[in-house]
């Protein structure tokens, strides 16, 4: 039988298209966008001799008709790397390609402005040009333009065939700016060459920008009874907090697992091993006689009480996420009704789950390699049993302790039939795993955030995730989880709580905080990165309001309202770091150009949408710094009469003040007044 042979590559084409970007394996797996996202496209294109070449970008809606296109600009002179800026504007499977062309306008204005500057073949040199604008003024390409356009080069025709005019009087209207500018919107192109047609599938806008909170549904109104035992909050109690979590700005709302816990080897206060009787145990040893991962923990309600906290979360503006933790308590009903499931030890006993030194005796980990169609079947099922409850977000634990073959096609199968549901991956892994997770299908992911404190980790983590790596893997950025309390938390006060949340929410258009983050909760369970008294393994009531002595729940909420205002930060690929002067001080913009902006809401916009974000990452001390601003970053041109005289204007989002400003600007923030500048910045 012979074996089949791939598919001969494409011919090269008469001008290279190369190295195109963002493509994925090849194609293998679409990049990500969403409507309205502002995507970076890149190729390598160059062509034989010295004639210029150039290059477009070309987007295809879900039908495969062109959508739209873009000028593409030269970004590494001498490297033949061209970027240029696509925008769908709907959900769907979307595709790009790029075409690269010789540029005859741009060859004939070189030669010619060398050749009549020294003298050479003068006429010949514009005759050449008169030719050359009777094809740019053909009616084809005039329809095309607008009108001012159209009549400049219509004047530039007239003005090259005029020999009676001085010849450096008509190279100069031929070459002048505004020639260049509009042939740079509808060019003359000669033997156009197109790569071949990738994909982009474009998820809802959530999938990119929003802002999470975490909650443990049992907290929340659970009470001590007289007797000393614990009384379980439930939904109905639950949700009298979604009030307080939309006030704050929050997009959904995320509650880990809500399922049965077993009693089989239940963990209790702080991770021990003996259990005292009323100690709930975690939520993630899922499953007892009462029910597995499509049942509902009998303390916290019924279906019925479960979709009615939906309903009163929608009703407050907020979307449900919900925990899918993929492990069986030694008490869940699979564990009885498909053994096959699980690892069986040599001594007969299944095997539980561990990273050593870690070991976590209530839960049982799948294998996925016995029965893989049964698997696959019975999780499809409850996911989407959730859904139909409601859930329109998944926080998939530890995805990256189960097969990628699996997630893959849960994936794709969701994704068939309910596009809008979004599933963020919570894989503290390796990076090639976590890549890999995110091609395959995932629209968000956990970071390595939490651990980047330092100027040079932040600013270096900051460009990683806003580069390249954003076209498939969007970060979701979070100060802490219920599992993490990192030592920058435990020793910085309200004042590092701050810095963190101004970092998150700044830094990422997706981030989230862990219920309690407003209480300023620091204090760590001896040894580990964990909070002491962890809610894990305990009910935490909290009173909440002392939140509004300690001013972080305020801070969130106004920084989800400038969130919301500024279109430049619900971006991931527009960040630029600037350096500064002191390494307790960080400094970043975000831009959206003005053609990029929204219609709706800012009608009539001109000036670019530019938000600059400046950190003192010291939580005890004030420090003082210069930013050194790349103003052309941030959309602006320094005048030529000005040093480092204020040419523009930046106001505080924070604060409401502003400053005029020049390239090398001064600032000093104290932790106990101000930890940042979120400063929207104003032209001239």
């Amino acid at each position: 039988m012979t074996s089949p042979q791939p598919a001969p590559p494409a011919p090269i084409g008469r001008i290279p298209v190369l190295e195109l970007s963002p493509v994925v394996e090849g194609g293998r797996w679409p990049a990500k966008a969403t409507p309205g996202e502002v995507v970076p496209v890149e190729a390598t294109v160059f062509r034989e001799g010295h004639d210029a070449v150039a290059a477009t970008a070309v987007l295809l809606d879900p039908t495969g008709r062109v959508h739209s296109w873009a000028p593409m600009t030269d970004v590494a002179p001498g490297l033949d790397r061209f970027r240029g800026y696509l925008q769908p504007d709907a959900e769907g499977d979307w595709s790009f390609r790029v075409e690269a062309w010789s540029d005859p306008y741009a060859t004939w204005a070189h030669d010619a402005t060398i050749k009549v500057r020294a003298g050479q073949d003068v006429e010949l040199m514009l005759a050449e040009g008169a030719r050359l604008f009777a094809r740019i003024t053909a009616k084809g390409l005039q329809r095309r333009r607008t009108a001012a356009d159209a009549e400049l080069l219509t004047q530039v025709a007239d003005e090259l065939a005029d020999t009676t005019r001085p010849p450096e009087a008509r190279l100069a209207m031929a070459t002048r700016s505004a020639v260049v500018e509009a042939l740079h919107r509808i060019p003359l192109r000669d033997r156009t060459t197109a790569s071949a047609a990738y994909p982009l599938r474009v998820h809802r806008k959530l999938a990119l920008a929003g802002s999470w909170y975490e909650m443990f549904p049992r907290s929340e109104g659970a009470t001590l009874t007289r007797d000393g035992t614990w009384r379980s909050g439930t939904f109905l109690s639950a949700a009298r907090r979604l009030p307080a979590i939309a006030a704050m700005g929050f997009d959904v709302v995320y509650l880990t697992p809500i399922h049965p816990i077993g009693t089989t080897f239940r963990k209790g206060r702080n991770n021990t091993l003996d259990a005292q009787p009323g100690d709930p145990g975690s939520p993630y040893a899922i499953g007892s006689p009462e029910g597995g991962h499509d049942a509902i923990h009998p303390d916290l309600g019924t279906e019925r009480g479960f979709k009615a906290f939906v309903s009163e979360a929608r009703d407050n503006g907020l979307e449900v996420a919900l925990d899918l933790a993929l492990q069986c308590s030694p008490d869940h009903p699979w564990v009885r009704e498909h053994p096959e499931w699980f690892t069986v030890r040599a001594d007969g006993s299944i095997a539980y789950a561990e990273n050593p030194p870690k070991k976590y005796q209530d839960i049982y980990p799948l294998n996925f390699d016995v029965d893989p169609k049964g698997i696959y079947a019975e999780v499809l099922r409850v996911v989407r049993l959730w859904i139909d409850r409601g859930v329109t977000l998944f926080r998939v634990d530890n995805p990256h302790t189960k097969p990628l073959d699996f997630w893959e096609w849960l994936l794709a199968e969701v994704h068939a039939t309910d596009p809008d549901v979004i599933f963020l991956s919570e894989a503290f892994t390796k990076p090639a795993m976590m890549a890999t997770l995110a091609r395959i299908g995932f629209h968000q992911s956990y970071t390595y955030f939490t651990w980047r404190n330092t100027k040079d980790e932040i600013e270096e983590y900051l460009s990683q995730v806003s580069g390249e790596q954003g076209a498939v893997m969007r970060p979701a950025f979070w100060p802490t989880t219920h599992d993490i309390l990192p030592p920058y938390l435990q020793d910085g006060g309200v004042a590092g709580f701050a810095v963190r949340a101004v970092l998150a929410a700044t830094g990422s258009p997706t981030w989230g905080i862990y219920s309690g983050y407003e209480l300023v909760e620091n204090v760590p369970r001896p040894g580990v990165e964990e909070q002491i008294d962890n809610e894990k393994y305990e009910f935490r009531p909290r009173d909440w309001s002392q939140a509004d002595d300690l001013g972080v729940a305020m801070l969130l909420g106004k920084l989800n309202e400038i969130r919301r205002g500024h279109p430049a930060l619900q971006q991931l690929r527009n960040l630029t770091v600037h350096p500064t002067t002191n390494d307790q001080v960080v400094a970043f913009s975000r831009r959206v150009r003005a053609e990029h902006l929204p219609a709706a809401g800012r009608p009539g916009a001109t000036q670019d949408d530019v938000v600059l974000v400046i950190v003192n990452l010291d939580p005890h001390e004030a420090q003082e710094s210069t930013v050194l601003l790349d103003v052309a970053a941030l959309g602006l041109t320094k005048p030529d009469d000005v040093e480092d005289m204020p040419f523009f204007t930046v106001h505080d989002e924070l604060t409401g003040q502003s400053y005029p400003w020049g390239e090398h600007p001064y600032v000093r923030l104290d932790p106990l007044v101000q930890v940042a500048h979120v400063l929207r910045v104003e032209g001239p």
